[in-house]
């Protein structure tokens, strides 16, 4: 295309269809009211159904059908911003927050939003660029190649020739975070089919201010050039190009770097999955324990391969988090315990006295260490202690081979379980900290992409110079 004619008419034939996405407060309150007001048919029309057929529903099992699914995961992927992000944040908690059944409906927000109508695209770009933006571009595609919960990505070339991808942020999103989280967590609140007596308040107020810092895109930019210089010399890692003479609050323009998405590399022999995954497991490490700076989201869309140069392919820093040293520490702490807890149990299989008092030993460190990362309320009885320590030993599991085999470990339905008990028997409904729920967040992420690779990952020799 040349550069005298730029393609970026928002009127061409080949445009996407789009959704408008709703901007004011007003029009997004009513988006919340008419999917009440579906859920609520659904519900009386499954319950005379099911009255008519001589059965007593309970009120769980007719909010959870698949139609009442459906309006849930439509509605929020239609209003886009904070109202399907929350819901993309709580579906990845199973364990620590949601029941399952909700977490399933919440899941299906994971996958692609609607683009906005290009008319909205136009909109956005002349308020955030001026009248004269084309000048600026030899290409621009208003055909996104990717719609997300806050914003889409386009393709477009500089007036200087160099490729790029521009995400564009969803109009009105950033000023409709509040209201969004408050209105999405009052609908699950009153749907009834959160725990009364879950506090969720914490885990709203991280909520905003994430999201806030997500709509952020100078923030963002800013986070790219920090994380950016943390493995400038590591040339396993790419990294696009930032262009800040072109990000705004709401735009942010890299480089365009090609990849394929990890998930699709199931083909590759054995040998370079493994060593896919160790690399994201070592990043993590590093995240952690050497940088402080932790990209929180383990969307799958935010790493590509890039088969030319075999190099991991680094996107999208809105979720970025910093990490002080008293929880880096206290992971240190919980990690070494782990370490030693199947150290000592190797070594003292047969000898039960000596392996009684390791594993008290153990689970004093690790209590010790829960304690530092902010674990445990003042109220925490004995029992539900001992059963917080047991679903940490069971993480553990990742630990106790050299190589752990994630295609065949069911590790996330047992601490699934697990945790369904503890909330269910022990009645233990507390929020974990949030700093710990964005990183286990995290951590699920990276073990669920670790076993659609089919990949063995020597995780404990990776974690060892870190503890």
């Amino acid at each position: 295309m040349s550069a005298n004619k730029p393609n970026h008419s928002p009127s061409s034939q080949h445009q996407p269809s789009g959704q408008k996405v709703p901007t004011g407060r007003l029009a997004r309150l009513g988006h919340l009211a008419s999917l009440a007001g579906k859920i609520a048919g659904g519900v009386l029309a499954e319950g005379a159904k099911q009255l008519a057929q001589g059965q007593k529903p309970a009120l769980q099992q007719l909010l959870l059908t698949p139609a009442n699914a459906k309006h849930l995961a439509n509605q929020l992927s239609q209003m886009r911003g904070a109202a399907m992000k929350l819901g993309q944040l709580l579906s990845m908690d199973a364990g620590d927050v949601l029941p399952e059944a909700l977490t399933s409906i919440l899941a299906q927000l994971r996958a692609n939003a609607s683009p906005m109508l290009p008319s909205q695209l136009a909109t956005v770009l002349r308020t955030e660029w001026g009248a004269d933006w084309q000048q600026q571009f030899s290409h621009f595609a208003f055909a996104p190649i990717a719609a997300a919960s806050i914003g889409q990505v386009h393709q477009a070339n500089h007036d200087k020739g160099q490729p790029l991808a521009v995400k564009v942020q969803y109009p009105g999103i950033s000023t409709s975070i509040d209201s969004d989280v408050d209105n999405v967590a009052s609908l699950l609140r009153i749907s009834g089919l959160l725990p009364a007596d879950l506090d969720l308040a914490p885990l709203l107020a991280e909520a905003k201010r994430q999201l806030h810092k997500e709509a952020d895109y100078l923030q963002e930019a800013a986070y790219l050039a920090r994380y950016r210089q943390h493995i400038a010399d590591d040339q396993r890692f790419l990294i696009p190009t930032l262009y800040p003479e072109l990000c705004t609050a709401h735009i942010l323009t890299m480089g365009f770097v090609e990849g394929v998405p990890v998930e699709s590399l199931q083909h590759l022999p054995q040998a370079q999955r493994d060593h896919l995954m160790s690399l994201l497991f070592e990043l993590l490490f590093k995240e952690l324990f050497v940088f402080g700076l932790v990209q929180t989201d383990p969307n799958y869309a935010n790493y590509r391969y890039n088969e030319q140069t075999q190099q991991l392919v680094l996107l999208d820093f809105g979720a970025c988090r910093d990490y002080g040293s008293s929880i880096v520490d206290g992971y240190r702490q919980l990690f070494r315990a782990l370490l030693a807890q199947h150290h000592t149990a190797q070594d003292n299989a047969t000898q039960d006295f000596t392996a009684q008092n390791s594993t008290a030993q153990n689970n004093t460190a690790l209590l010790a260490a829960l304690r530092q990362i902010g674990y445990f309320s003042a109220d925490i009885n004995p029992a539900q202690q001992q059963a917080v320590l047991a679903l940490v030993a069971l993480a553990g599991d990742t630990l106790a081979s050299d190589r752990y085999d994630f295609a065949s470990s069911d590790l996330p339905l047992r601490m699934r379980d697990a945790g369904l008990q503890l909330s269910m028997r022990h009645n233990y409904w507390h929020t974990p900290p949030v700093d710990a729920l964005f990183l286990h967040r995290k951590m699920a992420g990276m073990f669920l992409l670790a076993k659609t690779l089919k990949a063995k990952v020597p995780l404990r020799a990776l974690l060892q110079p870190y503890v």
